[in-house]
């Protein structure tokens, strides 16, 4: 190990490959705890390093829950008797490149009962499903390019925890420059989105104002350099732009509400004739920039016909 990798969390037992198109693994590291590990050179892109810790870094600022990650280093000794590790492609095995890789908490385990996808009589038990609204508002400003992910952990008392995952997409997708259409960043299942207050609406876009972008930046500082690609923080900086302007907020949440109960509707409708929730309610493709213009003109008309 060079001088310059010591004291770092290294990991040390491969336990099992998980589900996803980065193709993840569950292992032990050094500290004796377990990780979703993604390596540096996955098949989605340069950019998922960056986007899976400033993920986690800006939904802890804005009170969102989330496992920990830290950086762990991935060694050639690990690499070399763990080859069920390596990821597939076309041509065949890649070996894991040696150095830093991205380790995310895992949450399973300690006889706690952890639930992907939640039965309908289930979401009553979710005592913090407000916070998919805030999580959905922060991943539109963050161009996220694919649906939202948490996985929800039951307490002592039955209740259900929510905690979000998967920040891969975030900031234009792993390769960058991702055009989707807003509601693509949405949870799956719209029944996660229950009744909330305008007050509680409103609170949102003070909590995106409150953010502490200087923080952030800091913390991308503190980043591998090779994580740190032009395109990814780009996107980020746009993403921290629209986060401060009080008037594209008030449009996206005003959207939001809007698409989500149209969605909703939908889904009780065909529920109603005995068919099961889609996988999602999309509307034809529109990119965020587009939608920024949209919800420029859209909030213009509606103050004009008031």
């Amino acid at each position: 190990m060079s001088q310059s990798n010591r004291g770092l969390t290294s990991i040390t037992r491969y336990i099992k490959k998980l589900r996803g198109g980065s193709q993840p693994i569950l292992a032990e590291a050094s500290d004796g705890r377990l990780y979703v590990v993604k390596f540096f050179d996955n098949p989605q892109g340069a950019n998922l390093m960056f986007n899976e810790s400033m993920g986690v870094e800006l939904y802890g600022a804005l009170g969102l829950p989330g496992p920990a990650w830290t950086p762990l280093l991935v060694t050639d000794s690990f690499l070399d008797v763990n080859p069920a590790c390596w990821m597939q492609t076309p041509k065949g095995l890649l070996r894991p490149t040696v150095g830093l890789c991205f380790g995310s908490r895992y949450l399973g385990g300690n006889e706690k009962q952890m639930f992907e996808i939640l039965p309908g009589s289930y979401f009553k038990r979710v005592t913090n499903h407000k916070n998919f609204w805030l999580a959905w508002l922060v991943d539109i400003c963050a161009r996220h390019a694919d649906n939202r992910q948490a996985i929800f952990l039951q307490n002592s008392k039955g209740q259900l925890d929510a905690s979000f995952i998967d920040h891969g997409h975030l900031f234009g997708g792993p390769k960058g420059g991702t055009e989707q259409h807003f509601l693509a960043s949405r949870y799956l299942d719209p029944r996660i989105y229950q009744n909330v207050s305008s007050l509680y609406l409103l609170n949102l876009e003070k909590r995106a104002l409150s953010l502490d972008g200087d923080r952030l930046w800091k913390r991308i500082q503190e980043l591998p350099s090779e994580w740190t690609t032009t395109s990814a923080t780009k996107e980020f900086a746009q993403c921290l732009n629209r986060l401060s302007k009080q008037k594209l907020l008030q449009n996206i949440v005003d959207t939001m509400v809007d698409a989500h109960q149209k969605a909703y509707e939908l889904e009780c409708s065909k529920s109603q004739l005995g068919l099961t929730f889609a996988d999602g309610v999309l509307r034809p493709r529109v990119s965020t920039s587009e939608l920024e213009d949209r919800f420029a003109r859209s909030r213009f008309c509606r103050s004009a016909c008031a």
